[in-house]
């Protein structure tokens, strides 16, 4: 569909003359980007088999949207543009970004994308004093004087305390529903072997996951030397080395570049987890990590990986954070020292049970408390009973090939 092409069902005001199952309940799915679009996902599974309920969806402005309707299309999701978007109503809508929700016409609940709210806004010039805990400030939930989300979901209390200290107009309609992604990956603990199954890894291997979010700070803009040295240095009859690249890096430079980039660690062997892959199975598998501050190495540390962090920045971090506490307790990389007896470092005391109880106040409960929340929204009474919460899919790797 064009950014011309409006749909004419289901939704729009001709639409009951034509659908099949009039009078439901429409949920439109802001996506934003591939990994808010995993996220939402997720979170409106718990309520669209719901035959009351209609969900559609439509791809936000946002500088990394690249590959969010390709994503839609593959899930058979029903999408509409952004510009009538705007212009309908609807009875729910969900996000896990900010951009353009003030201008949805429904009730908006707004979610964390990673693993919970744990960076800081950009320093601006002059203003030191000024920095706030990234989308729990005013500037991101306050518009022309009117609160805009009618739920803002929190994984932990302490964001609770942030919020109320940032934007204390927005308190109220703050609910602590815990993480719904922490939640999953203990249900897929399990599963593990079937993950290192499809991953191609035999018992007598250990899997070395190399984690990067995005940006210029990030191990992939700063190190990407760092993913050559490893495959060097580790023994492949002993270890499977594989890379996790934040889809935002994927998005600003295009995938054929970063397969071209990474083409010589490719033919040495290394598992490149493309941005289309479900990555828990592979944060499950994984038995080291070498990581950055991004979500991805926090939910190895809840999970009780061990962990080797490149260079944490702390002052960019909330200090109550889980990122933050990783960067302050995990070891830290020594670039130039050889990387194996590094890896061989056992954590902190304690270090699971720390870093997970950071990430999340409502462990086991997020799924739960989600799926109750959108059907207040709704107005609508909670259908049925909650179902226990199901293992991440497979992840399914491709062998490498020539860009």
């Amino acid at each position: 569909m064009t950014e011309e092409e409006w749909a004419v069902v289901p939704v729009g005001p001709d639409a009951q003359t034509w659908v099949t199952r009039p009078r439901c309940r429409t949920v439109l799915v802001i996506v934003h980007t591939t990994v808010s679009g995993q996220r939402l996902l997720d979170v409106l599974g718990l309520i669209e088999s719901d035959r009351a309920i209609q969900a559609v969806f439509t791809r936000a402005p946002d500088v990394f949207s690249e590959g969010v309707s390709e994503m839609l299309r593959g899930t058979g999701a029903l999408e509409i543009p952004w510009r009538q978007a705007v212009r309908e109503q609807f009875d729910l809508g969900l996000a896990a970004s900010y951009g353009g929700i003030s201008r949805i016409h429904a009730p908006v609940m707004v979610l964390p994308h990673g693993a919970g709210h744990a960076k800081k806004t950009p320093a601006r010039a002059g203003r030191p004093a000024a920095r706030t805990v990234y989308g729990l400030g005013a500037e991101h939930l306050v518009q022309a004087g009117r609160v805009v989300p009618a739920s803002i979901v929190l994984s932990h209390e302490s964001e609770r305390d942030v919020l109320v200290r940032q934007c204390p107009e927005a308190a109220d309609v703050a609910v602590v529903a815990g993480d719904p992604c922490y939640d999953q990956l203990l249900a897929s603990v399990a599963h593990r072997d079937e993950y290192r199954r499809a991953l191609g890894v035999t018992d007598e291997r250990e899997i070395v996951l190399i984690t990067s979010t995005w940006g210029r700070h990030s191990l992939f803009g700063r190190d990407p030397g760092l993913i050559g040295a490893v495959l060097d240095q580790l023994d492949a009859r002993r270890y499977q080395v594989a890379l996790m690249i934040h889809p935002a890096t994927w998005s600003g430079h295009g995938r054929r570049q970063l397969r071209a980039w990474l083409r010589d660690e490719r033919r040495a062997g290394l598992v490149l987890v493309e941005p289309d892959t479900d990555w828990r199975g592979v944060v499950v598998a994984a038995d080291r990590v070498i990581g950055d501050h991004g979500s991805s190495t926090v939910y190895a540390a809840a999970l009780g990986k061990p962990v080797l962090h490149t260079d944490i920045p702390l002052g960019e971090l909330d200090e109550s954070s889980a990122q933050a506490y990783v960067g302050r307790h995990a070891p830290r990389l020594a670039r130039f020292q050889p990387i194996e007896p590094q890896l061989k470092q056992a954590p902190p005391p304690g270090w699971q049970t720390q870093v997970a109880r950071r990430l999340t106040s409502r462990p086991g409960l997020a799924h739960r408390l989600l799926r109750e929340e959108m059907y207040r929204l709704l107005g609508l009474p909670v259908p049925g009973r909650h179902r226990a919460v199901e293992p991440a899919p497979l992840p399914l790797i491709g062998r490498y090939g020539d860009v």
